[in-house]
């Protein structure tokens, strides 16, 4: 009953916010074309739910083909990232046109954050559980670790600390979250996550 009410409620808001929001989604798109060279949006390849792939949507926010130089993002100040892409990412505006992946079922609002296939090579047996669940734009982990970028940058080599420590970490939590998921731990989590971003 929880997982049918689930995706009654992200088709709701998700068709509703896909709508109210396109015309910022649109213009915050032009603002970043008319900053830098490239596409307004970047479809990137993540694992969804039983580890099917799929293609989640972003509004970009770093210089064409950063992603070739490393997929963890480090720091405040990290050069990739444009002008407008500071912005976006504060109040993680760059993540709206993913209201279009919950609507078509390929995420959720809440659930866990979907990961690319090269973090996903690394986890175990008990930690791909979060695959039985769609993922989500927000979630427990993503509260916990909002300053992710900034506690990279403190690390002499981020890319084994985040594999080592902080997605372990972040799958725990996750795991937490599917162990006892529901209505109201899911609004919790929107409401948690609303007021996270309006300190901001």
């Amino acid at each position: 009953m929880y997982l049918i009410s689930k995706r009654i409620f992200d088709l709701f808001f998700s068709g509703i916010f896909s709508i109210v929001f396109f015309p910022i989604i649109f213009l915050f798109g032009l603002w970043v074309v008319l900053d830098s060279p490239g596409p307004m949006f970047i479809f990137q390849e993540r694992m969804g739910k039983n580890q099917k792939p799929f293609k989640l949507i972003k509004i970009r926010s770093m210089k064409v083909n950063s992603a070739q130089s490393g997929l963890l993002t480090i720091g405040n100040h990290d050069q990739r990232i444009t002008k407008i892409g500071y912005f976006l990412r504060k109040y993680k505006l760059d993540e709206l046109p993913q209201l279009w992946n919950v609507f078509v079922g390929q995420m959720s609002i809440v659930g866990p954050r979907p990961e690319v296939k090269k973090y996903v090579d690394l986890y175990t047996e008990d930690q791909k559980k979060v695959f039985s669940f769609r993922p989500g734009i927000t979630d427990v982990s993503s509260i916990f670790y909002s300053k992710e970028s900034e506690i990279l940058a403190q690390q002499a080599d981020p890319e084994t600390h985040y594999k080592e420590v902080i997605l372990p970490h972040k799958l725990q939590l996750s795991l937490n979250y599917l162990s006892k998921a529901n209505f109201w731990t899911d609004l919790g989590i929107i409401i948690k996550t609303l007021q996270l971003f309006y300190k901001r």
